[in-house]
């Protein structure tokens, strides 16, 4: 990989973790379309998955704090410690599908692009549906225990190449009621520690293993990078989209891509 390629799939990475069309699913375009070696995609993964979790620490930084300082801190059962307890409940499903159901996942990826193009194309119509119909629906709540939990549901069916974490998550918030203001911010908060996961377990799998990799420090410093940088504008980009309820463009885009990725597929 060379630091260019590292450059483009950085910035794709970064974008698509916080924008809704599926990081994994671009990332899997990327290398198809850029050729690069499929040895190299996981370490290369762990990298730039750890400079997106560092982005979301940067940009929801003040509720971090927050969280943290009521969680810690105090003795009483406050609103913090209820929200930590809602992101916990949250982790559930994905953590049940990453214990038990890891080389299931993984044999998904890398197969072609068919499979992306189709989550892809789910992608579009749940975000498509959840804006039509948090438009119509008048008010709403905060995030409760039952949505936490539905939420985390939909999170761990995400871990679909080409269906979106984010539109997934927050397509689902929306359609529980729960008020747009907080549906992206919960979203964000609940992946931090599953990311986390999720990459300490593949550098596991890379100790263990024999994999021998050509990438040098240039293209995952230049990956880091362009993952954080694109990442950070995503992040706050992404919170204020929610708000004003624009997500069909993201649907247009996902229905677009799924399409080429399926043509492509089918073509190639």
């Amino acid at each position: 990989m060379s630091w260019w390629e590292a450059l483009i799939l950085g910035i794709v990475q970064g974008l698509t973790e916080f924008l809704p069309v599926s990081s994994s699913g671009h990332l899997e375009i990327g290398h198809a379309f850029l050729g690069t070696a499929s040895e190299e995609n996981l370490i290369f993964a762990v990298v730039v998955h750890a400079a997106t979790v560092i982005a979301t620490i940067v940009v929801l930084w003040s509720q971090i704090k927050e969280l943290f300082t009521g969680t810690f801190l105090t003795k009483t059962w406050n609103p913090e410690k209820q929200y930590v307890a809602k992101i916990l409940l949250s982790m559930i499903p994905v953590l049940i599908i990453g214990v038990f159901f890891k080389d299931q996942v993984e044999e998904l990826f890398g197969n072609g692009l068919l499979l992306v193009g189709i989550c892809l194309l789910l992608t579009a119509v749940l975000l498509g549906f959840s804006e039509w119909f948090s438009k119509r629906r008048q008010g709403g709540h905060g995030v409760g225990y039952r949505n936490a939990i539905i939420i985390g549901c939909a999170q761990a069916v995400a871990v679909l190449p080409g269906l979106s974490r984010s539109g997934t998550t927050i397509a689902t918030g929306l359609l529980c009621g729960v008020k747009k203001e907080q549906v992206a911010q919960f979203s964000f908060l609940m992946v931090l520690i599953p990311i986390l996961g999720e990459a300490f377990l593949d550098v596991i799998d890379l100790l263990q293993g024999e994999t021998v990799t050509t990438l040098g420090f240039l293209p995952l410093c230049i990956g880091f990078i362009a993952a954080f940088a694109s990442g950070c504008l995503a992040c706050k980009f992404m919170l204020n989209i929610v708000r004003k309820q624009k997500l069909i463009y993201f649907a247009i885009y996902c229905l677009v891509v799924g399409v080429t990725a399926i043509l492509y597929s089918v073509i190639a």
